[in-house]
């Protein structure tokens, strides 16, 4: 790692923890804005957050380790989470697989070239009622279709401006 990232990484957690003080209590909310900033929390973002709050590097890890929406590798800009539970497998959670698989040229667990799109399952995101259901980063959206899936990323690929 360079001596800039390092720095940008130091001031970014410096500008996190002053946010929300020196507690361990806010360690979730400290690792998740540095998720957000970063795409993903490596090793010396660990450390840096462990000096900060005067604990662990393990204990840090174990918290990065344990929630899956914190990525201890890089993702792309946006993560579609498809959920994979039987209710929206019931729902036909399978043609929305080809259909992202297609339409990105990648496979679930991978990240597309360019950076932008990486695809994960994820456990039930609440919407068992509405499935098929996914999550593109925080943006919940139900009741897919292969129709729908195109034209949510080709909002994503467009910049998300559409609907801003």
């Amino acid at each position: 790692m360079f001596e800039c990232q390092r720095n940008e990484i130091q001031q970014e957690v410096n500008t996190i923890v002053r946010k929300y003080g020196r507690t361990r209590n806010y360690l979730l909310p400290i690792l998740q804005e540095l998720n957000r900033k970063f795409s993903y929390i490596n090793n010396y973002m660990i450390e840096a957050v462990s000096n900060a709050l005067d604990i662990s590097p393990a204990e840090v890890h174990g918290v990065v380790t344990f929630y899956s929406f914190l990525n201890e590798t890089p993702k792309g800009k946006y993560i579609i989470r498809l959920c994979k539970t039987i209710s929206c497998d019931m729902a036909g959670k399978d043609r929305i697989v080809r259909v992202l698989e297609k339409e990105l040229g990648i496979s679930f667990g991978e990240t597309t070239k360019d950076g932008l799109f990486s695809l994960e399952y994820t456990n039930c995101i609440g919407m068992c009622s509405e499935g098929p259901a996914m999550l593109v980063n925080e943006e919940v959206y139900s009741k897919l279709c292969p129709e729908k899936v195109v034209d949510i990323l080709e909002f994503y690929k467009n910049g998300a401006r559409k609907r801003a």
